[in-house]
This record gives C-alpha cells, sequence and structure tokens, in this order.
C-alpha cells in the first residue's frame, strides 16, 4: 500500500523517526492506525441530549437562568461544611 500525506504529516513522521520513538515510517503510520482501531468512538448525542439542550435553550430564552455567583456560593456551603 502507498500513502500520501500531505507534507505537515510526512514531516511529522518522519520526526517520530528520527527522534528514535519508531523504527520506521511504517511503524509510524501503523501506530496511529492502531489507536484509531482502541480509541472509543466519539461522543454522539442521544435524543434525551439534544432535548435537555434544547429546553435548557428555552429556560435561557426565558429568563430562566441561575445566578451562578448564588448558586456556586451554596453548593461550596453545602460541600465544605
Amino acid at each position: 500500500m502507498n500513502v500520501e500525506l500531505n507534507p505537515t504529516l510526512e514531516e511529522f513522521v518522519d520526526q517520530q523517526v528520527r527522534q528514535g520513538h519508531f523504527s520506521s515510517r511504517a511503524e509510524v503510520l501503523e501506530a496511529g492506525l492502531a489507536r484509531l482501531m482502541l480509541d472509543p468512538e466519539p461522543d454522539v448525542l442521544d435524543q434525551r441530549d439534544l432535548d435537555d439542550i434544547r429546553e435548557s435553550l428555552a429556560q435561557m430564552r426565558r429568563d430562566e437562568v441561575l445566578d451562578w455567583n448564588g448558586y456556586s456560593a451554596r453548593i461550596r456551603a453545602k460541600y465544605q461544611r
């Protein structure tokens, strides 16, 4: 397989080999692909999340927002007894 990389990525791959992190360019690419396979899927918003966001936006439009200074003071008082 032949892979073409943009100059920035190609320089990064070469730098990794020069610095001794990998013994070859192929090893750098294999490590990157392995990382992609192991990383969890990106977070996906489900319908409940979207509904909660919409409700939060609606509350903000109705000026139903919490005063952060007051709220954080109450939380600190509650947990820092």
